[in-house]
């Protein structure tokens, strides 16, 4: 009995060994492919900085702005939703917090949404459930360029120009730091941006080439690409950083499983020599 209570534990042992070196080296390529994409977040962040300014320094200097463009210059019936997931699993609670956000609200919306699904956990959840994906885009969110993101967002983009959405929403997870993550949704069209009181108007007037208007319509494409853009790039970043977490904590709970495996091994082993010695004992005490 004790030799085979050894065997099983020997094998399990074999087992949580094997999938402690996976879980570890997955933790290392984790953290390796993390300071790539957030290298790359952060070069993001301040081009996007750059362009939000400029849009802002603009309502703040002009009277006239196109108003199909600002928040309340339409009734709000038909959203575009872009919800932000990863192709792979492993990454804790990742995906499921982004899903469950994206799901509320989606029932919560009494029109029927589009849907525009960037990674593949995301797009398969909700056309398993009977939702209408109207595109998708299934890289790995790490390599996308921005070429590559103007094919999302200028459909979109298109459509609330024509009217056949009144507001485009984007869902994905906003990146605090290695340990923190949260899912943050965010209005991009219309655009909400008030008069700020404190900024201070040019004391010259500024003109604007060859319009107003054909100035936003270049700036406003622009900074729902590199919104959509930047948004994905932080998604991966914190994609990365859950998946280097899960895999440290299953690295972790691996080697601590180790090593009770190991005490129940040596107990059963010494079991086993207790058991055999008095064997032998017995045999001695019978020959006498």
């Amino acid at each position: 009995m004790a030799s085979n209570n050894m065997q099983d534990i020997k094998r399990r042992i074999k087992s949580v060994t094997s999938t402690e070196h996976i879980t570890s080296a997955m933790k290392l390529v984790s953290a390796a492919k993390l300071r790539r994409a957030k290298a790359t977040f952060e070069k993001t962040t301040e081009y996007f900085h750059y362009i939000t300014e400029s849009i802002a320094d603009i309502f703040n200097n002009i009277s006239d702005a196109p108003e199909q463009y600002l928040a309340g210059s339409r009734e709000i019936k038909t959203t575009c939703y872009i919800i932000v997931t990863s192709n792979r699993g492993l990454c804790g609670g990742f995906n499921s917090n982004i899903i469950k956000q994206a799901e509320a609200e989606i029932k919560a919306d009494p029109e029927k949404p589009v849907i525009v699904a960037v990674g593949t956990k995301g797009k398969e959840y909700f056309a398993k459930r009977g939702y209408d994906i109207y595109s998708e885009y299934s890289e790995a969110p790490e390599s996308i360029s921005f070429l590559e993101t103007k094919q999302i967002s200028r459909p979109i983009i298109d459509m609330y120009n024509s009217g056949e959405i009144d507001e485009v929403v984007i869902i994905y997870t906003s990146f605090k730091n290695s340990m923190e993550q949260e899912v943050k949704r965010e209005t991009l069209l219309p655009i909400d941006i008030k008069n700020d009181p404190e900024v201070i108007k040019h004391d010259r007037e500024v003109e604007y080439e060859p319009s107003v208007e054909a100035v936003f319509e270049y700036l406003i494409p622009k900074y729902v690409e590199i919104k959509v853009y930047g948004a994905i790039v932080e998604s991966a970043t914190c994609e990365h950083a859950a998946r280097r977490m899960a895999m440290e904590n299953a690295t972790d709970n691996a080697r601590e499983m180790l090593e009770n495996l190991s005490l129940f091994y040596n107990r059963a082993r010494q079991a086993a020599i207790t058991d055999e010695i008095i064997e032998i004992v017995a045999g001695a005490e019978a020959q006498k």
